[in-house]
């Protein structure tokens, strides 16, 4: 049982370092380089990182394996505008109990119609009786006495009511939004938030310096994984393309292979676009080049049947890609992203 055990725990382990080198060796097509020719043209995805427009849409084969956190799908509270659920408003106790007011008021119209017409009643039988008892006239004034003071409650009742209650209710804030405030406004967070990245991007314009810069990348990237020269090719990539090319060389080394792409020529470097975002540049460029782009067996001898595995020593293949620069301001070109 718990040789059982280490041994399923074991093929864990090995599932979850197999899965990145297996999910890579996807995105490189069934060849052995990075570039496309009759092999990488067979890629399913991009890599790599384009800043802020990581998972825009530029035309070619979105990046679908990146360190760059990707947007979520599902839209923040509130983020279609819909307004928010209101505070219910404050009731008071006569309206939550509707029946239990009814009461107390038909039972205090009772009262006062009682004082009033039995005040009137009182009244007319002193005035017919005048003289003829003497507490007549002291339960009359009595009677007189508690209807005033009957009047009084209630135009005291009355303005208290008026002033207190019935005043306008302050206004809620609490239905306000950054997707319901006015545009321009104090919570208008798209007006004022400048450190936004998304407003931050501003277009770059791509020199000579800089095109004669992309094209020599492209000589020493693919000389330096010909060699397989990690050290060399540390200089010309983002330390995050820089660990997608060393798994790779890693793979092909395991499965005793060897890609080469060598002369590389450019035939047309195309800019799709360059951009600014906070200290660093980006420039997308569409590449096309020639190259004798071939993989060989580096267990087996050189002319012997199996050595060479894919394409040709001698005749050239054209390749496409479309490759993302970065740099930070003042420093120099680095790879940062390849899309098919």
């Amino acid at each position: 049982m718990l040789k059982s055990s280490k041994l399923i725990a074991v093929c864990i382990v090995a599932s979850l370092i197999g899965l990145p080198t297996l999910s890579f060796a996807k995105a490189r097509g069934s060849g052995g380089g990075f570039s496309s020719g009759a092999r990488g043209g067979n890629s399913s995805m991009g890599i790599g990182s384009r800043g802020s427009r990581t998972y825009q849409d530029n035309g070619a084969k979105p990046i679908e394996q990146s360190t760059s956190q990707k947007p979520s799908a599902t839209p923040p509270p509130n983020a279609s505008g819909a307004p928010l659920m209101q505070p219910a408003p404050a009731t008071s106790w006569w309206q939550r109990n509707p029946l239990l007011a009814g009461i107390a008021g038909g039972l205090a119209g009772t009262w006062i119609g009682h004082m009033l017409f039995g005040a009137t009643e009182s009244s007319a039988k002193t005035t017919d009786t005048e003289g003829a008892e003497p507490g007549a006239a002291s339960n009359s004034a009595s009677n007189s006495f508690g209807l005033i003071f009957l009047l009084m409650l209630v135009g005291a009742g009355a303005l208290y009511y008026f002033k207190k209650v019935r005043q306008n209710p302050a206004p809620v804030f609490t239905g306000l939004s950054p997707g319901t405030a006015a545009r321009g406004s104090l919570l208008d967070i798209s007006s004022n938030r400048s450190s936004d990245r998304s407003t931050t991007d501003t277009a770059y314009t791509v020199t000579t310096e800089d095109k004669a810069a992309f094209q020599q990348l492209l000589t020493d990237i693919q000389s330096a994984w010909s060699t397989q020269d990690v050290a060399t090719l540390k200089r010309f990539l983002t330390p995050e393309m820089l660990s997608y090319f060393s798994t790779a060389l890693a793979e092909d080394s395991s499965r005793g292979v060897q890609n080469h792409v060598e002369e590389v020529e450019l035939l047309k470097g195309d800019v799709r676009e360059a951009w600014t975002e906070d200290n660093q540049d980006y420039a997308t460029v569409d590449l096309r080049w020639n190259a004798r782009d071939y993989t060989v067996s580096t267990t087996i001898p050189r002319g012997e049947p199996g050595y060479l595995i894919e394409g040709s020593e001698t005749t050239p293949t054209e390749s496409y890609e479309v490759w993302t620069f970065m740099r930070v301001r003042d420093g120099h070109w680095l790879l940062s992203a390849i899309q098919q």
